[in-house]
């Protein structure tokens, strides 16, 4: 049974939502992000994705504070990205709660220290961000695309203990047009060892049950939450372990 987890992507504090990573096509949805994880944890959910938006376009970590108000205040298990770019970032999203901490930019800026995080934290604490466009990384908040192939770069990562990745195609995130299935299966038919967890474009409860199907470790869901295209209490049917 894959993991279902809601998103929560914040700038100056608030839960918002973007199209295709443009900073400048941004919703907001609530002032304040601990109620939405109350109510996440009310639905019965056990996950969540908390992105730090200003600290992508930044480059260090920013609203770690609201991150401590989750991780104290709910029984969430919250995996945090954006902006954790050095030892120092990472030391602060642990302090403050973070079970898994997503790394995206920096596993291509600088290779060796992402490497070496999964030495030190141990590789359940993790995880590589792979956000793609036409299977190329992104970085920095989707505002550079690099040459980096996704495939080539989960295999360098593999070999130094990788076990998740969170694949988002920015070309489906926010789109509500479905999500990248077959670029999925891809991923899973070349890394069968590999847990992916799906990210953009889940829209309806039947992307869900085609992304359990496929048999992904996590289904990463945002703005049909939100615009209510998939209810929190449809999802119970779906809550794994």
């Amino acid at each position: 049974m894959s993991r279902i987890i809601p998103a929560i992507d914040l700038i100056d504090g608030k839960c918002v939502r973007l199209t295709q990573g443009d900073y400048n096509k941004k919703k907001s949805y609530h002032e304040n992000p601990l109620d939405v994880a109350l109510k996440f944890q009310d639905f019965g959910i056990k996950y969540l994705h908390l992105v730090d938006l200003d600290g992508a376009r930044e480059k260090r970590v920013i609203n770690y504070n609201i991150l401590e108000a989750i991780a104290s205040k709910t029984n969430l298990q919250v995996d945090f990205g954006g902006g954790v770019q050095s030892d120092a970032d990472l030391k602060i999203v642990f302090e403050c709660g973070a079970k898994q901490v997503t790394g995206g930019s920096i596993a291509i800026k600088n290779a060796e220290l992402f490497k070496s995080w999964f030495k030190q934290n141990g590789r359940e604490k993790i995880i590589l961000g792979t956000d793609v466009k036409d299977k190329k990384i992104a970085i920095h908040g989707w505002q550079e695309t690099s040459d980096i192939w996704l495939f080539d770069l989960i295999n360098d990562y593999m070999e130094s203990g990788l076990k998740y990745t969170i694949c988002t195609d920015v070309a489906k995130d926010g789109m509500m047009e479905g999500p990248s299935f077959d670029l999925y299966k891809e991923i899973l038919d070349k890394f069968p060892d590999l847990k992916v967890i799906a990210s953009g474009g889940v829209t309806t409860m039947k992307d869900v049950e085609k992304l359990q199907e496929i048999k992904v470790d996590g289904i990463i869901i945002g703005k049909a939450i939100y615009e209510e295209t998939i209810k929190l209490a449809d999802l119970q049917t779906f809550m794994g372990s």
